[in-house]
Formats: C-alpha cells, structure tokens, sequence
C-alpha cells in the first residue's frame, strides 16, 4: 500500500430545465497532515424549489461542511465530526427560516436536501439528508448507499420528509463502508436520479472513465436530453490509492487518538519539543513547545488526568480546537496549523507573547479612558465574531483575555463556548455555569441559559472594573434566583468611583448591565458604538445627586458643617 491516500474528482452542475440552479457542490483534497488526519471531502446540496432563498441554503450547507469538519479535532470521529458540523449548520439555517417571512411557511425558507462523502484511509464515510443519491460503481451498475427520504401519498404525490432548516433538530442518516483502490463512488440529485436509472449513469461514466470531469458532464447531458426538467447536479470520486491503516484503525473506525505520555521540558511529541510548562489546573496541562521543522513557538494544552475519566469534560475540551479553527479574527486566539500528522490527544494553539488583561489592570490601575475603551473594543470584536457563527462564549473575563507585545487583545480559552445547534458537551443550558461566576450575567443563575446579550454583559463587567477597580455587583449578581432578586440589583453609577466618567459613558454601562437581558444591548456593537458616540438620552441623563456621585464628599461636608456648628456653640458659652 502506499504512504497517503489519492483520488480523482469530476463533477458538474446545471441548471438544467429551470432559470435559476438551486444546487451546490464542491470537494476539498487537503494535503499533508490534514489529508491524513481528516482525509477528503465532498458535498453536493439541491435546494427546495419553493424557495426563493434555497440556493443560500445549498450553497450555505456545503461551504460549511467543506470548511467546518476540516476544523474539527483529529481527535474525534469522523462521524462526531461531520455530525458536530452538519447539526451548526441546520442550527444556522433553521434560524433564519424561522425569523424570516418563511416562518409559518418552511417551504419558502432556507431549506436543502444534503449528501456528503469523506473518503479518509482506507474507508468512506457517508452523510445524507433528503433524496439526494449516493451510488458506488459495481461491475456494470451503481449499489444505492443511501436512500431517499420522500414520503409518497399516492404514485404521482409525494413530500420531502427530512432537509436542512426546517427544525431545530435533524435526523442525519451515516454510512461506511470499506473503500479499495479502484472503487468509484457518485453523488447526484433528484434530476439526475429520477430520469437515468442506476445502468445508464453507469454506463456514461464507463464511456468516461479517463476523464471524470467530462464523465460528470455527460451524466448531466444525458439526463436533459431524457426530459429533466430539474437542476442537474454530478459527483464523481474514484480512489487510486489508499494508504497503510495505522494500529488504531485496525482497532476500530474512529480517529480516536490516545492520551499522550507525561511530558516535560525538552520532551518530543509529533514534531513538537516542549520547552516548559506555562499553567497547570484540574482541567488542563498547558505547555510551551517550539516546532521543530519551523521554530515557532506554540502552546500545547493536554487534557488532565481528571478530565480523561470525563466523557462531558473531554468533549469540551477537544471542542475548544474546534472553535479556534471555525473563527477568523486577529482579536482571537489562532489554531496551529500542525506540520506533521497528530498521533496523541491535545490542542496546540499559537503563543502569545504578553500578559493576561488581570495582571494588566493591576498595572495600569488608572489608565486613561481611551485606552480602556480601545481595549474594549477589539475584546468586543472578538465577541462579535464569535456570534456571527452563532456561538456565545460564555467566560469572559480578565483571565481569559491576552495583551500582546504590541497591546493588542486576543480572547482565549474556548472550553465553555455553546455552538448553536449542539448540546453535547459545549455549554448546554441544563448543565452547571461553566463561566466565572463574578463575570456571569444573572440569567445563568436563573436557569435561562445565555445568549449573545450574556456575553454582553461579561463585557460591561469588565468594561466597568477597567474604570473603578471594581465589579459592579460584586456577588450579589451570582446569588440571584428569581425575577425578584434580578429587580433586588442596583447599578452603583461609575462615577461613584471615578468622577471623571462622562455621564454618557455611564449610561452605555448602566445598559450594558442591565439585570434583565431584554433591556440589555442586543449586540456587542451596539455598546461599542456608544462608547465612542455620546448617545443623547445619556448625555441628557439627569446627573445622579451629589450623595451618589460622591457619598464621600458629602459626608466629609456634613461633619465639618457640624463642626463647625459645635465649635459655634462652644464659643457662645463662654460669651
């Protein structure tokens, strides 16, 4: 066998008989580690005919699954994988279904049937959703791999009976089988399938065979010249090669990885040396290393011994890398893009040469409000391109925050974040807080559940103690547990700590902070922009009363006024 798998692809899509092609398709073939770990991917999707916005939905769902299972863990199945990302991806659409006018209707929504192959090693793994086909060649015909989910009510009437965005959960069939060089596999939708019977698709691929791409083509020509009337989409994948399986495939199917062995300063682990250890908890053993073949340094994180014994803490462990990858911003922590193939369970991430945003606040107790408000700003942009995948982070906080040599903030740590659509092991509603109970809003001590304006909150706490030195609650925020202890919280105003806050910018916390999160901003941006742009129902705030602003002051007032009646009378006494 040889050292690395290698395929052939053709394919091709028309839009056949109709205006408009509803249908989506692509493969990805990575190279080096990634190929090995993750292998190849193919997706095809067809849009539902009744929508005006399906081809956002095909398109949507195949870039998704091309792009999101390549970020998953090496550590997990491919099963876990494709699942993990076809179930965000249904999340993603089934919400803009439901807050569009197809809410009542979903089939005008974003809704797409979905048919995925990954071939990796020595097998191929199938993920289907709708009536779309997968066929494998054999001898002079195609053997179906999956099978169609239409519900027929009579021979001429039937319905779609599972797409992507219809419902919050989706049903996904999965199969695997075996792959061999030489096997060729097909993907088609419904205007292929229903027009050219097993045989003929066969048949024009055989006539093909040099030329996949050309083979594609005619597959989609045949079934237009025998009458289709719908979008006309081809897959094919033939394998020409097929690596040596390593020991644990033999064992079983899934890249499930071992944990690695003890590690210490100048230890070797796929290509990685470790330099020393940076932090050490009861939820994972962080690491500096270098990489050998590039002299990067990195940061390697391995599970701790505790965590191993914990199915809910490993996956939120191993779904931290996930995360890393799915996300693109400067303002958060990168993925390593690792050289050689993974052969141990941990996550390397890149290294941060800085301090965390606790250790600088303790150096920079009064730092000028420009300064803060920058800071704030790109830990907001950050958050906002959590959200923007429709995830919520959920631990923010200072500890969690990095300060590069350049002073630009970089948000890390991603074992707590809720990804829309997965429940398993990132941040479910019905488990316990998994953030930092002074940083929390008060809706996680209720039982509610986050959203983005939780994470919102987080924010206007750290916001607020960068100003004062102090969190605006304290710990009463984390002993509520009812509508009446949420009315029981009183914003204390900045200005009570710090005279020199506008009243504008007190205003934009007192919202931010809201107790009850529908009166909270909606978005991160939106408190970013009235940071920066003096809102006018804050600047016309009534200013709060001198007892407010400076109970101090006003106490020290008080008795000297006393004093000075005291020392008034005393003088009257002796006159």
């Amino acid at each position: 066998m040889a050292e690395y798998l290698r395929v052939s692809v053709g394919q091709h899509s028309d839009a056949g008989g109709k205006s408009c092609n509803q249908d989506f398709h692509g493969v990805r073939i990575p190279e080096g580690a990634e190929l090995e770990s993750k292998g190849v991917a193919m997706a095809l999707a067809d849009g539902i005919s009744s929508s005006a916005v399906a081809h956002i939905a095909s398109e949507t769902a195949v870039k998704s699954f091309l792009q999101d299972y390549f970020c998953t863990s090496a550590a997990w199945s491919v099963k876990k994988s494709g699942d993990r990302v076809i179930a965000a991806t249904n999340a993603w659409l089934t919400s803009h279904t439901n807050n569009s006018w197809a809410r009542y209707d979903k089939d005008r929504g974003y809704v797409c049937t979905f048919t995925a192959l990954v071939v990796k090693s020595t097998r191929a793994y199938f993920f289907h959703v709708g009536d779309a086909r997968a066929y494998r060649v054999h001898g002079r015909g195609l053997e179906q791999l999956t099978r169609d989910h239409r519900q027929w009510i009579s021979p001429d009437k039937s319905y779609l009976g599972r797409a992507l965005g219809v419902n919050d959960q989706v049903e996904v069939d999965y199969h695997t089988v075996a792959v061999v060089p030489g096997d060729t596999f097909v993907l088609v939708t419904d205007g292929i399938h229903e027009v050219l019977g097993p045989n003929d698709i066969a048949a024009v691929i055989a006539e093909n065979a040099d030329d996949l791409n050309a083979a594609a083509e005619a597959v989609v020509r045949a079934a237009y010249d025998q009458g289709s009337d719908d979008n006309l989409t081809v897959q094919i994948l033939r394998v020409e090669q097929i690596p040596q399986p390593k020991i644990h495939e033999f064992q079983q199917h899934a890249a499930e990885l071992p944990f690695p062995p003890a590690l210490g300063a100048r230890s070797l682990i796929d290509g990685f040396e470790i330099v020393r250890e940076l932090h050490m908890s009861n939820r994972s053993y962080v690491y500096l290393a270098v990489d050998t073949a590039t002299g990067s340094k990195v940061v390697l994180k391995v599970p701790a011994t505790d965590v191993r014994e914990d199915p809910v803490a490993l996956e939120q462990f191993l779904a931290e890398e996930w995360v890393a990858r799915r996300i693109d911003s400067p303002y958060v922590l990168r993925s390593y893009q690792r050289s050689l193939a993974q052969n141990f369970l941990y996550v390397v991430t890149e290294y941060i040469e800085g301090q965390t945003l606790t250790q600088w606040m303790r150096d920079n107790p009064r730092a000028h409000f420009a300064r803060v408000r920058a800071l704030v700003e790109q830990i907001g942009k950050a958050l906002r391109a959590f959200h923007r995948q429709d995830m919520i982070h959920q631990d923010v906080r200072p500890a969690n925050v990095m300060i590069d040599s350049i002073g630009t903030a970089k948000l890390i740590d991603f074992g707590t974040v809720k990804v829309a659509g997965i429940s398993e092991g990132i941040g479910s509603e019905d488990e316990t807080i998994l953030g930092t109970q002074q940083y929390s809003a008060p809706e996680y001590f209720m039982g509610e559940g986050g959203s983005a304006r939780s994470d919102v909150f987080s924010l206007g706490v750290i916001t607020y103690q960068m100003l004062t030195g102090r969190l605006p609650y304290g710990p009463e925020a984390s002993q509520v547990r009812s509508r009446a202890g949420l009315n029981r919280l009183k914003y204390p105003p900045v200005c009570h700590y710090n005279r020199s806050c506008p009243t504008w910018i007190d205003g934009a916390l007192r919202k931010a902070l809201h107790p009850h999160p529908d009166r909270r901003y909606a978005e991160v941006s939106e408190f970013i922009h009235d940071l920066y742009h003096p809102r006018r129902e804050f600047v016309n705030a009534v200013r709060p009363p001198l007892i407010e602003r400076n109970p101090e002051a006003v106490w020290k007032g008080v008795s000297l006024l006393l004093a000075v009646i005291v020392v008034g009378q005393l003088m009257l006494s002796y006159l």
